[in-house]
């Protein structure tokens, strides 16, 4: 209860303006390394974003493509359990960060030659990549919010919204940036041609390639309380071991954590219905397979405007419930309208109806990833690795259940799933959030 009330209290104080007395030179350092890191992940997932929405037509032989996603979001599940002593065992979370673009590359790569032996272990491989870039990416950007709040006395919440709104501003734009070279690199009909694929794969790794150089450029951080949480030297087996399982259950004995995964899991639902289902049971029929990339694009623009409004109107507990509430409604206007009244129809609504409900499952997703990485930064200061390392846990098995399930699962079926889903999510959430108002109008009144 303490730890809630310490935690409400700060993202409740108000804000102050800065004294003056910190040089331009240091702001910059701070915004600078928010833009190099969401420019570099801009790059690396434009690329893999686009090649996994091609999987399902690029590499059909015995559904190569879609297993060796769902074996990837199992991996990813997998190592996510131990990502932050990964990340702690590194030393910085720049270093996961370098690392974790090799995975990337190294499964784009394994798409010039398709094959079980080349994709299965380059799955594997992203899968362990994906977790440590994942919680090196929440460490660096919520120290980074940390640190810039800090030193210009700025109110701590605000700073992390507003740090999140600006990279997810960028990452919902691989959605747009991605589909549209897919769209002018491949002619409607040559996604299975090896001409057509093996130029585009060639240019992904390009900007693969760019984006891991990038994150060489950030700023190594030391206040990210590695040092604190890191096991003493040559520890033996048994201390190891007790240290690991401690990483991995102590986030899940926090009441916290356990009303906020209902709403982890469901975005990562979310994410993979779009990927899976939505695209071939709504889009397809009414647009084409070319109409995918176009789509996709839309829910990319969307997600980026969003994930900036958001995150500029982030300020603490208060405002994350509104917009994640926001973010929810908006999605079960789509599910209710996919489930209720739906139906593919001919002329101009035949081809409007798919893409707004793309943009507004865009402003959702979007939602959802600027909010719960902001709650997440706000509420566990005293660990931040292994907050972020849960999400991705959470995120991450229910994207890989998406894939395993979808082809015996009808759509009306997954939609009936994801609005219980999203139910259970809203009302855990609106718990965990009267919970903590209450608590900090508690202690504010015994003041």
């Amino acid at each position: 209860m303490d730890d809630s009330m310490n935690s409400h209290r700060d993202e409740e104080a108000p804000l102050v303006v800065s004294d003056g007395k910190k040089t331009n030179s240091s702001l910059k350092n701070h915004t600078r390394d928010v833009h190099i890191l969401s420019s570099s992940f801009l790059l690396i997932f434009l690329a893999y974003g686009a090649a996994q929405n091609l999987q399902s037509t690029v590499n059909t032989a015995q559904d190569l493509g879609t297993t060796t996603l769902g074996i990837l979001y199992v991996s990813f599940t997998f190592f996510s359990l131990f990502a932050s002593t990964t990340v702690r065992m590194l030393g910085s979370s720049k270093n996961a960060l370098i690392l974790g673009s090799t995975g990337y590359w190294l499964y784009v790569a394994a798409n010039l030659i398709p094959s079980w032996y080349s994709m299965v272990p380059a799955a594997l491989y992203l899968g362990f990549c994906a977790s440590i870039i994942w919680v090196g990416e929440g460490t660096y950007l919520t120290s980074t919010a940390r640190s810039h709040a800090k030193d210009y006395q700025l109110h701590e919440g605000t700073i992390i919204g507003s740090f999140n709104g600006v990279f997810f501003g960028y990452f919902a734009s691989h959605q747009f940036v991605g589909n549209l070279i897919s769209l002018a690199l491949l002619k409607d009909g040559e996604e299975g041609t090896t001409s057509g694929t093996t130029l585009l794969f060639v240019v992904f790794l390009g900007f693969l390639t760019l984006g891991s150089i990038l994150l060489c450029f950030l700023n190594k951080r030391d206040n990210e309380g590695l040092d604190l949480l890191t096991p003493k030297a040559s520890p033996s087996f048994c201390e190891s071991v007790f240290f690991l399982w401690d990483l991995v259950v102590a986030p899940l004995l926090d009441k916290r954590m356990l009303l906020i995964i209902p709403l982890i899991a469901y975005s990562g639902l979310q994410q993979a219905f779009v990927w899976a289902e939505f695209t071939k049971e709504i889009v397809k029929p009414a647009l084409g397979v070319s109409g995918v990339g176009g789509s996709m694009a839309l829910y990319g623009v969307f997600g980026a405007i969003s994930s900036l409004v958001a995150g500029r109107f982030t300020s603490g507990l208060s405002s994350i419930t509104l917009i994640t509430a926001s973010g929810a409604f908006v999605q079960l206007v789509v599910l209710l309208w996919i489930l209720l009244g739906y139906s593919a129809s001919s002329g101009f609504l035949g081809y409007v109806y798919p893409l707004l409900m793309a943009a507004m499952l865009g402003v959702g997703d979007s939602v959802f990833n600027t909010q719960l990485n902001a709650l997440l930064g706000i509420l566990f200061k005293n660990d931040t690795e292994g907050a972020f390392a849960q999400l991705k846990v959470w995120q991450s098995a229910s994207i890989a259940v998406v894939f395993f399930l979808y082809p015996h699962i009808t759509l009306q079926a997954m939609i009936i799933i994801m609005i219980a889903a999203l139910i259970l999510a809203v009302v855990c959430f609106l718990f965990l959030t009267l919970h903590l108002e209450k608590a900090f109008s508690s202690s504010r009144s015994l003041s």
